[in-house]
């Protein structure tokens, strides 16, 4: 049987879990019993609070915990997990041997000393939504009702939808690292629907972060409502938007889900040590134009995707992907690090204790250029300007996208004129990056509410770009004739 110690006493598994220290070396231990060349024990304690609001009545209201670890093992490119709901020794030894038949290489004494290591205070909170009763977080979504409802009889639905959550890890590895965090999160969303004269169309806005209450205080559920019930019915007098090849403009902010989706996927390391991302084996490659710079960085105060640490244990930098349009490097998680010769980046992450960790994206974004967004909107005798997605269709591994415009317009001689209805934006994210041809300076993250899906996986992330120009995309509209 491996023998594990730990030199350190009192760690916080004994505080949030009541597991001593000496257990989670024995866990450790025993996931190593037969083999393998790395383990790591994850712990996961979350509190949430979630409320939904519809037809001005309070439809969902729950409050939840939950509870559990999962126990790793590497072996090669074999990766075992198991995880338990039970936080007792003799579970998490069963959770361990379980994870460790992937790794039968012949059984070897290992000798781990768990240390804690500090990590950066990316968090800062002024008003804990823990010390707000229901009555308060209950009234942000009856103002949010009252204002959008109000503001224009075409409104006919109103949903709010509010969640603020608590989530305490710890991870102990074999590498002898011992790192907790505790992770805030807020989330705020509105959305409307307009009707008039047989249109039907949709209106939505939020906020949302790794912040406390104090982030309504700033946006304000009244100023979040207005927003979402404006766009919906300024969008009723939407006109069909011309198909057919165009040239494009994306606002900055929101659209940056854009890059995400269909460009920061292929740059995760999973991806591209299996060569199915259109970006394998290209590091050093010309893959967009000199204008774009692309980053991943987790590092970043209260953002959705800020962490102090992954879920593995490393604490995530600034990431270069791409460098005016070179391609520089990946996301790795430690799998992926370890069998690709490469140093992990922090962009291990998991939904919850039930899952392993993958390479997942953080806060990526696209770094600003040297145009005001004035100068690219003049630049533009005919095109589309979008601001905001609903949502669509990607393929993530080689960016191939159907994108549809929440929020849109026409450019007609330099000016935004005409909403637009029914666009969607057809294309690949690697092609787009080589039709860039200009970069705002008016760089803004997202909302801050975003989830992105990955091997029926979500995590919280961030996103953020300028106004960008995209010489030419496909547009599917409902008129003919660009």
């Amino acid at each position: 049987m491996p023998g594990v110690e730990v030199k350190k006493r009192g760690l916080p598994f004994v505080d949030h879990f009541g597991i001593p220290p000496e257990d989670i070396a024995k866990v450790i231990g025993t996931a190593l019993a037969r083999g393998g060349d790395y383990a790591d024990v994850y712990f996961e304690y979350r509190v949430f609070n979630l409320f939904l609001l519809e037809e001005h009545k309070v439809k969902t209201a729950s409050q939840g915990v939950s509870l559990g670890a999962g126990v790793r093992v590497i072996s090669g490119e074999k990766t075992g997990y198991a995880y338990t709901e039970e936080l007792t020794l003799d579970k998490l030894r069963q959770a361990a041997d379980t994870a460790a038949l992937i790794a039968k290489s012949g059984g070897k004494v290992v000798k781990v000393s768990l240390m804690e290591e500090k990590i950066p205070s990316r968090y800062q909170i002024m008003l804990p939504p823990a010390e707000a009763g229901v009555d308060e977080r209950l009234s942000f979504l009856s103002q949010a009702d009252k204002v959008a409802s109000a503001y224009d009889p075409r409104i006919k639905r109103v949903i709010v939808y509010y969640q603020d959550e608590l989530r305490f890890i710890e991870i102990a590895t074999s590498e002898g690292a011992l790192i907790r965090d505790t992770q805030p999160m807020l989330r705020f969303i509105v959305r409307t629907i307009a009707e008039d004269k047989g249109e039907r169309r949709m209106g939505f806005a939020g906020k949302g972060g790794r912040y406390g209450l104090e982030l309504l205080k700033v946006h304000t559920p009244k100023e979040i409502a207005r927003e979402a019930a404006e766009l919906a019915v300024k969008m009723l007098d939407a006109k069909e938007a011309p198909a057919g090849e165009q040239m494009v403009v994306l606002a900055n902010g929101e659209p940056a889900v854009l890059i995400h989706e269909a460009v920061g996927h292929g740059l995760e390391a999973d991806f591209n040590r299996k060569k199915t991302s259109a970006f394998a084996d290209r590091i050093g490659d010309k893959v967009a134009t000199e204008l774009v710079t692309i980053k991943d960085s987790g590092a970043f105060e209260n953002l959705r995707g800020s962490i102090n640490t992954d879920d593995e244990g490393t604490i995530p930098g600034d990431t270069m992907l791409i460098e005016k349009g070179v391609l520089k490097g990946y996301m790795y998680d430690k799998l992926s690090a370890r069998l690709m010769r490469a140093k992990t980046t922090g962009n291990g992450r998991r939904q919850g204790y039930s899952f392993f960790p993958i390479p997942r994206m953080t806060n990526t974004y696209m770094a600003p250029g040297k145009h005001s967004p004035e100068e690219i909107i003049s630049s533009v005798k005919k095109g589309i300007y979008a601001k905001s997605f609903a949502g669509g269709q990607v393929d993530i591994t080689n960016g191939k996208f159907v994108f549809m415009a929440v929020e849109s317009y026409l450019i007609e001689n330099g000016k935004i004129t005409a909403p637009l209805k029914d666009v969607t934006l057809i294309g690949d994210g690697p092609t787009v990056l080589t039709r860039v041809d200009m970069v705002g300076n008016d760089f803004a993250w997202d909302s801050g509410i975003g989830t992105c899906g990955k091997g029926g996986q979500g995590v919280p992330v961030g996103m953020g770009m300028p106004t960008i120009r995209i010489s030419h995309l496909l547009i599917g509209g409902t008129r003919k004739g660009a």
